[in-house]
């Protein structure tokens, strides 16, 4: 498939509305199971807690997913939030959800190279996870870091 260099405005709006309105869908299903529980209901409450990093790091794969095909070119490799996007989803297929910047399928360790080319730096990017650190994205994580992929994706493709 060719890469692509731009996006039409109302394409990248419709991907941030369909991502809001997924985040809005699960805020309600967990408000609306939180006041049906009843005092002391802990089980239900951290079932729901252990939920958020899964719904929320599947959100980050849908969003690398609305953008696959955009040019490597265009998005830079100086540690932006595609560039962040990009290596939380390779982390999270390849690498069982924990951070790296190698494209390897092995189990991160301290032997694995880096990749090279996107110059990641964590205390730069919007989420700041180190090589080794277990991806748990919450709700606040996934907000900030989608605010950040669309207004670069306005920036770079439109």
């Amino acid at each position: 498939m060719l890469c692509t260099n731009s996006y039409p405005k109302d394409y990248v709006e419709e991907g941030r509305a369909r991502a809001d309105a997924q985040v809005a869908a699960y805020q309600q299903l967990a408000a609306v199971a939180r006041k049906n529980t009843a005092r002391g209901e802990a089980a239900l409450n951290a079932a729901i807690e252990s939920f958020d990093a899964v719904f929320y790091n599947n959100m980050v794969l849908t969003l690398e997913t609305y953008f696959t095909h955009r040019s490597r070119t265009i998005e830079g490799k100086d540690g932006n939030p595609l560039n962040e996007v990009r290596l939380l989803c390779n982390s999270m297929t390849r690498n069982d959800s924990i951070f790296t910047l190698s494209a390897s399928h092995a189990t991160w360790n301290a032997t694995l190279k880096s990749d090279k080319t996107i110059k990641y730096r964590p205390e730069e990017s919007v989420l700041a996870y180190k090589p080794g650190d277990e991806i748990k994205l919450s709700e606040s994580d996934f907000v900030r870091l989608a605010a950040a992929y669309f207004a670069t994706i306005e920036g770079k493709f439109m």
